[in-house]
């Protein structure tokens, strides 16, 4: 499943990446904000989707606020979550070939729309890698999580 989270300043391209995902017949849950709201919270978006992401490997996310960074760094305090952002299509082909990545940040301001549905369509159709040494980062990032060291 994948699993949509805006605030306002992401709200316009959450509203067009539906109907993107919706014409390449791809299922989503519209975590929020489910209205234009100036005064939202991005974490409140970012956690939402990061805890149902990190319920099932099967599960996406994609964020989206007004740089993407916020929502990458309320994300990934969430147990199990790989979240990225990307402003190009190879940044978004790196993080899913390379680090599993799964949940995708998108700049509501700074990407122009032709650039975040192609970048959001290459995220969504690349597969990891499965390489060893990418499978033994991974396996890193696991390990300290499961950590007191945090």
């Amino acid at each position: 499943m994948i699993y949509l989270g805006a605030d306002h300043a992401g709200f316009a391209l959450k509203e067009q990446t539906k109907t993107w995902l919706s014409e390449w017949k791809i299922e989503y849950i519209d975590c929020g904000n489910t209205i234009f709201d100036v005064d939202d919270d991005f974490p409140d978006f970012a956690f939402i989707v990061a805890q149902n992401v990190a319920k099932s490997p099967e599960n996406k996310g994609i964020l989206t606020c007004q740089s993407a960074a916020g929502m990458v760094i309320a994300a990934n305090k969430v147990k199990g979550i790989r979240a990225v952002t990307a402003f190009d299509e190879r940044s978004a082909e790196h993080s899913r070939t390379h680090n599993d990545a799964n949940i995708l940040a998108l700049s509501g301001e700074w990407l122009k729309e032709d650039e975040a549905k192609e970048i959001l369509k290459i995220w969504l159709e690349t597969p990891f890698s499965n390489e060893e040494r990418h499978i033994r980062r991974l396996s890193k990032i696991e390990q300290f999580e499961n950590t007191n060291l945090k």
